[in-house]
């Protein structure tokens, strides 16, 4: 446990240059008087670290010294495999870069462990894209890719609400989620998410930007994703809907919007249906991911898309009962919002 630590304070000293004792305390959840002996441990090894006294100081390297990559432990080093994600790295163009650092990795890791990449890749895949939906690399994603990783300013053309705008953006970091990828980026002072196939051209610029030291992706992605979604619930249906339905409903619908149908269900009739409101990114929208729950659901407004579905079911009994054309407004007797 403690040659674990040890290895790990190594490693952030490596990394970082220079950090405090509560800074290291708080990262390796020690004790900082912990922190004191471990560095001592260290220094009778004859690793070459030093503590700097004052407001400045802290524990900090010798300057150049650097170690080898040894100690880790099989699941370790299989780990480290493990957390890159070879296709996305090809994707923003960085596939040989991974490759090479891979194979520098195996290079050095002791023998026993240098079959780490190929165990890791017989006993695990990520597929990110969801089911029956092909997943295209965006034509610019490897220029937005250069630019997060050299902090450098692009110029962008976005297609948004039927039009295409002009953005120069800040751009700090790239997330693929569900086989689609988003660009962080900071626009007058506010971070905010792109679509990066909605992008039509992305020049990226000489000039680079600072980075904001405080922004985290991952916290940033995990707050906003889900108000995000909400974003493009806009309007508001309302629909009774059997039990089968309501669990259908999950896959049919947008996540949060079958979220909040759920909550906001009233108490089931005699029939086990339920009515509540759903909220949608467009009528258009919810026509198609109602559409799929056939009979186990029933609009009941707004007035125009339940009249979208009533069409619909003539449409239907047309094909299926051989009674002849049916014009919109001839329903026979019980087709449609019969309870």
């Amino acid at each position: 446990m403690r040659a674990s630590r040890l290895v790990s304070l190594l490693c952030l000293l490596q990394v970082r240059g220079s950090m405090t004792g509560p800074e290291l305390a708080r990262e390796l959840e020690v004790s900082e008087r912990t922190v004191a002996r471990d560095v001592l441990a260290l220094a009778e090894a004859g690793v070459p670290v030093y503590a700097e006294r004052g407001r400045a100081g802290g524990y900090r390297l010798l300057g150049g010294y650097r170690s080898k990559l040894t100690g880790l432990h099989q699941a370790e080093a299989e780990a480290l495999f493990l957390s890159g994600v070879p296709a996305a790295a090809a994707e923003m163009g960085l596939g040989e870069a991974v490759a090479a650092a891979q194979r520098k990795a195996s290079a050095a890791l002791p023998a026993p462990f240098r079959d780490a990449s190929e165990r890791v890749g017989q006993r695990f895949h990520l597929d990110a894209p969801r089911w029956f939906r092909g997943a295209e690399t965006p034509a610019v994603l490897p220029e937005l890719s250069r630019a997060v990783w050299s902090d450098l300013k692009v110029a962008a053309s976005y297609a948004r609400d039927d039009q295409v705008v002009r953005r120069e953006l800040e751009p700090h970091g790239l997330v693929l989620k569900a086989g689609v990828w988003y660009v962080i980026a900071r626009r007058d002072q506010r971070f905010l998410s792109y679509r990066v196939d909605r992008f039509r051209t992305v020049e990226v610029s000489d000039e680079s930007f600072e980075r904001d030291a405080d922004f985290d992706l991952g916290a940033f992605w995990e707050e906003k994703s889900e108000e995000f979604a909400r974003s493009l619930l806009r309007e508001t249906v309302e629909i009774r809907i059997s039990p089968s339905g309501l669990r259908k409903l999950r896959v049919a619908a947008d996540p949060a919007g079958a979220q909040a149908a759920e909550a906001a269900a009233g108490q089931p009739g005699p029939d086990g249906w339920v009515s509540t409101r759903l909220p949608v990114e467009s009528l258009d929208v919810a026509y198609d991911q109602l559409l799929a729950l056939g009979p186990e659901v029933e609009v009941l407004a707004p007035p125009r898309l339940r009249r979208r579905f009533a069409v619909a079911a003539h449409r239907l009994t047309e094909l299926y009962s051989g009674e002849g054309h049916l014009r919109a407004g001839e329903l026979p007797e019980g087709a449609v919002g019969q309870r």
